[in-house]
């Protein structure tokens, strides 16, 4: 069996890759290991239990439900919330894990399984190799020793997550957010409630889009990967901007009063700069990806702030804002984390401290976003190639050496290898975009041609 979790959970198609059975089987092995049932004798172990509105949801949270109940676990079930309103309440209510059923912005018919450990953090890969170990020796070996009578897992609604959440959020605001006038994309997602219910509290005249979720209608052409429906309401509605999220809503794009879109660099730069002037940017740093725009950080250079880049995935963001104690990362598709409030990227937070820079300031978001000028990248994928060979090809390397000269300061070459098919990307940035796609170009056919 090849590694069920991927870099955010166990995701397929619903009821044909994730099932109900390994719904099922995967929650009473992430019991074993992140709630320790049976270890202490007596405690009673609780997980927090919530989904985004995709109509698999109802059966994989039932099967979830049921398979931490059956080992012991006692489950409190917060309904259709984003992830990382899930993340805040198993820190809240001290719970042993938490469970997400969601495929963030995946479209309807897939579905996702995302783990909490305690305090609402994202699951190290040792944990999650665990859980799946666990998972195979029930699936193949021994009956595992199931709880009887008063010792199975008892299961309960708690209405309250909600407003708890929101709570939080707005105890976050530096400042309310009162004369704007803000568009939000809902994407049909978690966040259709809470994310105007917020915005509406903390003072804004909110107008709202993608906010009736069906089960079937998700991230279906709205939300933070379709931003067309959000740039013609911000611009017929006069808004000062628009805010994206996707389906479970741990991203926020956004769309400034022109139309233009800003996007998770730019929301990064904005943020970092008022951080810094509150006193809580750490170590004057931001922790960005290799796919950090060049722009991005020229830009925080020049404003004398540090960028550290790590591999792609908000995963590893936030292992390097743990370990050397930042406080401000994300990425470009706009994952964000603010680490002082959330332990995992969270749209809505995002886009309200957008809000309350903009109200603080009484600047435009385009007059903000504009500390960062985004370079033109130009993404080619080389598919049927060697990938293994990607970064010992003297061809290669001779290549990418020449193509950074060329481009100097101001320009810069990455090849990454896909994660999962025979493929290359070559992204070449560069402040003019025909050069750009030029070197992309020719990089493209030696990657052909060196790897082929």
């Amino acid at each position: 069996m090849g590694r069920l979790f991927g870099t955010d959970g166990v995701r397929g198609v619903a009821n044909a890759d994730l099932t109900a059975e390994l719904a099922l089987g995967l929650s009473v092995a992430a019991a074993h290991v992140l709630a320790e049932v049976g270890t202490f004798e007596g405690h009673r172990p609780v997980a927090v239990v919530g989904r985004d509105p995709r109509a698999s949801g109802e059966f994989l949270e039932a099967a979830v439900v049921a398979g931490l109940a059956s080992a012991g676990v006692d489950v409190l079930r917060v309904g259709v919330l984003p992830t990382p309103a899930v993340a805040h309440l198993t820190g809240a209510l001290g719970a042993d894990l938490g469970v997400m059923l969601s495929a963030s912005h995946n479209a309807m018919p897939d579905n996702g399984i995302k783990f909490f450990a305690r305090g609402g953090h994202k699951l190290a890969d040792e944990l999650e190799d665990r859980i799946e170990s666990v998972y195979e020796e029930h699936r193949t070996g021994d009956p595992w020793q199931r709880p009887t009578g008063s010792g199975v897992g008892r299961v309960k609604s708690y209405d309250q997550g909600l407003d708890q959440y929101v709570a939080h959020l707005i105890g976050v605001l530096p400042n309310r957010l009162d004369g704007l006038k803000i568009v939000l994309d809902e994407a049909h997602g978690a966040a259709a409630r809470v994310s105007p219910e917020a915005f509406t509290r903390a003072g804004a005249e909110v107008i709202t889009i993608g906010a009736q979720p069906d089960g079937l209608n998700i991230n279906d052409g709205c939300g933070s990967t379709h931003l067309e429906l959000l740039k013609t309401a911000v611009v017929e509605h006069k808004a000062d901007f628009g805010v994206a999220h996707d389906g479970d809503a741990d991203r926020c794009l956004a769309v400034d009063h022109t139309g233009a879109e800003v996007d998770g660099d730019q929301i990064l730069a904005v943020l970092a700069l008022a951080m810094r002037e509150h006193g809580s940017l750490r170590h004057d740093t931001v922790v960005g990806t290799v796919m950090s725009n060049l722009g991005f950080k020229l830009a925080m250079e020049a404003q004398g702030l540090s960028l550290v880049q790590t591999a792609v995935g908000d995963r590893y963001v936030l292992e390097s804002m743990k370990e050397h104690g930042f406080a401000l990362g994300g990425e470009q598709s706009g994952h964000v984390i603010i680490l002082d409030h959330a332990t995992t990227g969270d749209g809505t937070l995002t886009g309200l401290l957008l809000a309350a820079r903009v109200a603080e300031t009484g600047r435009t978001l385009a007059d903000l976003a504009g500390v960062m000028e985004r370079l033109p990248q130009v993404l080619i994928n080389v598919p049927d190639v060697d990938k293994s060979r990607v970064t010992t090809s003297a061809e290669l390397t001779a290549a990418v050496a020449d193509a950074e000269r060329e481009l100097g300061s101001t320009g810069r070459v990455l090849l990454r290898s896909s994660g999962t098919e025979p493929l290359v990307r070559v992204m070449v940035e560069a402040a003019d975009i025909e050069q750009a796609r030029s070197v992309a170009g020719r990089l493209a056919d030696v990657v052909k041609s060196a790897l082929g």
